[in-house]
């Protein structure tokens, strides 16, 4: 688990670029006209709830809900005074994702050397009988 100064200073990041986020989106993207849609505003910031997607992926839980749940909500709290309700908070998801992926990719990542795919399930090329005959042979 990441510390709390090292937590504080990734919401500290998060925080700012939310903020520059939302001014570039405000000012490139088009203004809805005609009906305006609920907007219901929430009491965790976007940087919160960037934050805690970033905790979960850095903790060893394999199941969101449980980690919202037990470490957030009970062992956080200090960290996220103004906790949402789970189902809540998977509604704010939604308006993250597109912000937390660039967050991650700009701020968060290294210096990008391309694209790796790991895979380490082994394939099978033969019939366990004929390996000794597939030997690749150079020089002969």
């Amino acid at each position: 688990m990441i510390t709390k100064d090292k937590t504080t200073e990734i919401f500290c990041m998060a925080d700012d670029f939310c903020k520059f986020f939302d001014a570039m989106m405000a000012k490139y993207t088009l203004k809805p006209t005609g009906k305006r849609k609920y907007h219901r505003s929430s009491t965790m910031s976007k940087a919160e709830v960037m934050l805690i997607m970033i905790l979960f992926h850095t903790s060893g839980y394999r199941c969101f809900k449980h980690f919202y749940l037990e470490k957030v909500c009970k062992h956080l709290r200090h960290l996220f005074p103004n906790v949402v309700s789970y189902n809540r908070l998977v509604e704010l998801e939604r308006d993250v994702a597109v912000p937390l992926t660039l967050f991650i990719k700009k701020v968060l990542l290294g210096k990008f050397t391309g694209i790796s795919f790991v895979d380490s399930t082994p394939l099978r090329v033969c019939k366990n009988v004929r390996i000794v005959f597939s030997v690749l042979r150079i020089g002969e």
